[in-house]
């Protein structure tokens, strides 16, 4: 049965490879990694700066990433001052 390892980064910063486990397949190794992802994701939320990113990636035997999940969290725009306190014109 293929072993299978996790892997979290945050923004350029690479976890060493995490938890290790076995699954008969590829279909099996992605309900168990969407699980331990949910398990993880409100810490990880929680912590999110503006402007980062967080993946957390299943990899296989031979260290080859096969997925990734991958939160991003975005500035979009800046918004004056101005913006905030004033209500728009109708």
């Amino acid at each position: 049965m293929p072993r299978y390892y996790f892997q979290i980064a945050q923004g350029p910063e690479l976890g060493a490879h995490g938890a290790s486990f076995d699954a008969p397949d590829r279909e099996a190794a992605w309900v168990e990694m969407t699980r331990v992802c949910s398990d993880l994701i409100r810490g990880v939320t929680r912590d999110l700066k503006q402007n980062s990113d967080w993946k957390l990636e299943l990899l296989t035997e031979a260290k080859k990433p096969l997925f990734r999940i991958r939160i991003t969290a975005e500035t979009l725009g800046a918004r004056t001052s101005l913006e905030v306190c004033e209500p728009a014109n109708s």
